[in-house]
């Protein structure tokens, strides 16, 4: 094959891909580009293009004249395309076109019908999205929509849970080592200090005359973790890993954990926590007003011994209570010693929109306001709990990612 018939085929892939890109609008201006018809689709790429078209093409007309496209409420057509969407596209690209097929076409058959729900790809938006409907979900479907939710909430458990022990018990036992060997104990700082001296320059490699081991005795509820969860619609994402997370931190015989969701009402999730986080998540209403300073109030209460006590607020800080009582309470929990973050969001979606100003002034309490994705949850808590400056902690972790 010649030079010019491989550079022709390459161009031809290329305008295939931005027709899937584009959609079937686009097939007479990539035609002329080509300088005649646009390349026609492979049978693998237009069954590609048809599951794009369902949601992202205008393809048909409503009541009002407005073009749109969908599904219709052909449940037959709908499981075609959900088998279609997860044959041909990955994992991460499926999350997202069936986040687009409920918000932008109203395909809430996804999530009523014992049927489709079964189908779909569990994700993280996809379990904020049924917090939200909660109360709209039909009976038939709930037990189908509890799976889903179980298949999220597992994932979560098994790529923090080791992490974040692991991180506690660390930080709790730093200044005892321990002769029971355990990698998870291993105190490498410490190992390597001592062992320079063991360095083989021929090998390459450092040769530990003697590993060095963290404690593995805890003491039984030593500090007290407050979750305090703003469960407004914007922060769907982030009440899910705050579940999960405080969860775990409830199974640790080391921590006394409070979990607690507001909106301009409060919500005790603590003894859900303790058994359940899927029972926790279902207890969430997302929606409403934000009273975050009634929420802090209440959490007042569990605070037994500051300087051992970490407080964790999860919220955009849009406060549609009393600003300036919220600024004097968690000015004074700084002040009796008391940990306190703000996380703005913990997802790996980013940094929502938040109160700037808000965020200035707690940031002026020391109280570092910042986003924090799931995975650095086990390195702030630990450097929390060893008595880390907070604000470097904080920007240290923000300028990493």
């Amino acid at each position: 094959m010649s030079s010019t018939s491989t550079n022709s085929n390459e161009i031809d892939e290329q305008v295939r891909r931005w027709r899937l890109v584009l959609g079937q609008s686009a097939d007479e201006q990539l035609g002329r580009a080509c300088g005649g018809a646009c390349p026609a689709l492979s049978e693998e790429q237009t069954a590609m293009d048809e599951a794009l078209a369902a949601i992202y093409d205008e393809t048909g007309e409503d009541a009002d004249g407005q073009r749109s496209a969908g599904l219709g409420g052909s449940s037959p057509r709908l499981a075609k395309w959900l088998g279609d969407v997860r044959t041909y596209f990955t994992e991460d690209v499926v999350s997202v076109i069936q986040s687009d097929a409920i918000e932008r076409k109203g395909l809430t058959q996804l999530l009523f019908e014992p049927e489709m729900l079964k189908n779909v790809q569990p994700n993280v938006q996809l379990v904020g999205t049924l917090m939200s409907l909660r109360g709209q979900i039909p009976e038939r479907t709930k037990e189908t929509a509890r799976m889903v939710v179980r298949a999220v909430v597992d994932k979560i458990k098994l790529e923090l849970d080791h992490k974040i022990r692991r991180a506690v018990t660390g930080a709790l036992n730093r200044g005892e080592h321990s002769p029971i060997p355990h990698a998870d104990s291993i105190d490498w700082k410490w190992t390597i200090g001592r062992n320079l001296k063991n360095y083989n320059s021929q090998l390459g490699k450092l040769i530990p005359e003697r590993v060095y081991f963290f404690s593995r005795a805890q003491r039984r509820q030593s500090w007290t973790v407050i979750v305090d969860m703003d469960q407004s619609g914007s922060m769907a994402d982030s009440v899910v890993y705050g579940a999960v997370v405080g969860s775990i931190f409830a199974s640790l015989p080391a921590l006394k954990t409070h979990v607690v969701a507001f909106d301009t009402e409060v919500v005790d999730l603590t003894e859900q926590c303790g058994d359940d986080p899927v029972d926790m998540l279902f207890g969430v209403q997302l929606g409403g007003g934000t009273d975050i300073n009634k929420s802090v109030a209440y959490c007042e209460q569990f605070i037994e011994s500051p300087r051992e006590t970490l407080f964790i607020l999860l919220t955009d800080l849009y406060e549609g209570g009393n600003q300036s009582q919220l600024v004097r309470r968690l000015g004074e929990m700084v002040g009796s010693g008391v940990k306190v973050l703000c996380l703005l969001a913990l997802s790996d979606s980013g940094v929502p929109s938040y109160d700037a100003g808000l965020a200035k002034k707690l940031a002026d309490l020391g109280i570092p306001c910042f986003g924090c994705t799931p995975d650095r949850m086990p390195e702030l808590v630990a450097g929390a709990l060893r008595g880390d400056d907070l604000s470097s902690l904080a920007s240290r972790l923000t300028s990493d990612d």
